[in-house]
């Protein structure tokens, strides 16, 4: 599982390098998650603009990487592709997380 972090002020970036988070991925994807976000800064973004598949355990991935954040971070989510939207939304985890069509789009607003 290859994640890389970009700081912004006020905000870390998470991008997913993987097409997919599945069970394979998801207690490593889970643990990077862990050791890239404890030290950043309180906003989060997972950028899964790569990734192409996602199944439970993944979702769960995802869901179990929010907890672990204990409230003092805020994880939202970007980039996701069509076969990504659409579990999140037949699981009902759009409520869940804030989505936002791209990164780009996250900066473009914080930049006006």
């Amino acid at each position: 599982m290859d994640l890389s972090t970009k700081d912004r002020p006020g905000l870390r970036i998470v991008k997913v390098h993987d097409s997919r988070i599945d069970a394979a991925v998801a207690i490593q994807f889970k643990d990077k998650m862990r050791d890239v976000t404890q030290d950043g800064p309180k906003r989060v973004i997972l950028d899964l603009s790569d990734v192409t598949f996602i199944d439970s355990s993944g979702l769960g991935a995802v869901v179990a990487a929010m907890k672990l954040l204990h409230g003092a971070h805020i994880l939202e989510l970007a980039g996701l592709t069509p076969v990504v939207a659409k579990v999140f939304k037949l699981t009902r985890m759009e409520s869940v997380f804030k989505i936002h069509d791209s990164v780009g789009s996250v900066l473009a607003r914080m930049a006006s």
